[in-house]
């Protein structure tokens, strides 16, 4: 079983697809790893911003800025 490619408490991007939101793009913080065993794995996120949260896929993520540097808060606006 291959395992999650992100962990709580990372922060995350949200990237644009075909059925994200315009205005749920954004940075995130990874709250909780959800359980499935397909290999695009699912995550409970939160926004940074307005405290959000939703349910998005693996492929629907990227490193986000702070966490490329190695640090886990939530960006300023």
């Amino acid at each position: 079983m291959q395992s999650h490619r992100f962990e709580v408490g990372q922060n995350i991007e949200l990237l644009a697809g075909f059925l994200t939101p315009r205005d749920a793009l954004g940075h995130y913080t990874v709250v909780r790893l959800l359980p499935n065993d397909a290999p695009d794995r699912e995550y409970r996120i939160k926004n940074d911003r307005d405290g959000h949260e939703r349910v998005v896929r693996e492929s629907q993520m990227r490193l986000g800025a702070l966490a490329v540097l190695g640090k886990s808060v939530p960006l300023a606006d």
